[in-house]
């Protein structure tokens, strides 16, 4: 059985949904066991204790999905740098679930896991501005799916779209990363629906944008370079919410890095309550990978105009939720 083939990716999903359902219950487990819980305060949007570290479920089955291709894929050495770069975010994240690190530390070592998903394109024989571009995306995407975990469902709901856009456009083996990404948020997303009865901790943050990061390289590897804004619809509703949110705090002389509740997603489900707001930037972003598939299956041109339309609708959107949602329930104006 080939991968490539609808049954071999059937069984790759499956797969990749029987490791994540499994991890996330026996995290629970070892969370309630140690005393791994996230408690409400200020700086959370939660409302009770909730055990941590259910990602590790996800980066178990992102792991071994690559472990496979580095297996029977002709380029064993680029998908063994990929899985060394996801095992180190996996990792750090994991010991910070368990011990609070300081910032610089697990960014270093984030630094170090781009690098490693930079030089696994690179022989994977992808370009330089690949390579580039995915050690950009990595570092950003690690941390940009850290700080957009702060609702139920959202970040993994997220990443789910995202895996489905990429594995439907990818061929093999890349589009197999998709599949595995995809089926593995499956496995974990139930158990994060609210009210969630496990987060994702830095363990799953840090391994969901780590693998898109991978998705989105693979993506500029397989297409022609005027299709290459399109590729970044489907990050493009993190993306906003996180560079606009943290440039406003840096204007305001917060501590940027710290945490907080002052993304527009926070501010909203302050009001409209978790489902509501990871359902809509659900709906944004399953239309936001529709467009792109649609426009890569005609080949159209003028794809940069195409991405800075959606991007001005996605800061006026942010706009008016952080200025609307913050201005009711806090006092702050945007």
């Amino acid at each position: 059985m080939r991968w490539s083939e609808p049954a071999g990716l059937l069984a790759i999903g499956l797969l990749a949904w029987l490791v994540s359902w499994a991890g996330t219950r026996w995290a629970i487990r070892h969370a309630q066991v140690h005393g791994l819980h996230d408690l409400p305060s200020e700086r959370r949007s939660h409302a009770v204790p909730t055990p941590r570290g259910g990602g590790i479920g996800i980066a178990a089955a992102g792991l071994a999905a690559l472990l496979l291709l580095a297996a029977t894929d002709d380029t064993p050495t680029a998908w063994l740098a990929m899985a060394m770069g996801l095992s180190l975010v996996a990792g750090i994240g994991w010991w910070d679930d368990h011990r609070d690190l300081p910032a610089t530390p697990r960014l270093l070592v984030h630094v170090v896991a781009a690098a490693l998903l930079a030089a696994g394109w690179w022989l994977h024989g992808a370009g330089p501005i690949v390579a580039v571009v995915a050690f950009l995306a990595a570092v950003f995407l690690v941390n940009a799916w850290n700080f957009m975990d702060g609702i139920d469902g959202l970040a993994t709901s997220q990443a789910m779209l995202c895996g489905v856009a990429f594995a439907a456009m990818l061929p093999a083996p890349e589009g197999m990363v998709g599949v595995s990404l995809a089926a593995a948020c499956l496995g974990f997303l139930p158990s994060n629906l609210p009210r969630a009865r496990v987060f994702l901790g830095d363990v799953g943050s840090g391994t969901l944008g780590f693998l898109v990061a991978m998705l989105l390289a693979a993506g500029l590897s397989a297409s022609g370079r005027a299709q290459w804004p399109v590729l970044l619809l489907p990050v493009l509703a993190m993306s906003v919410d996180v560079g606009l949110t943290l440039g406003w705090r840096m204007r305001r002389g917060e501590r940027w890095w710290q945490a907080h509740v002052q993304h527009a997603y926070q501010r909203w489900s302050r009001r409209s309550g978790h489902g509501t707001v990871a359902f809509a930037y659900a709906i944004w972003t399953a239309l936001a990978c529709g467009f792109m598939l649609w426009w890569l299956g005609y080949g159209l041109p003028g794809a940069l105009p195409a991405l800075l339309a959606w991007v001005v609708a996605a800061v006026l959107a942010w706009r008016v939720l952080h200025r609307e949602a913050g201005g009711r329930t806090e006092g702050i104006g945007a």
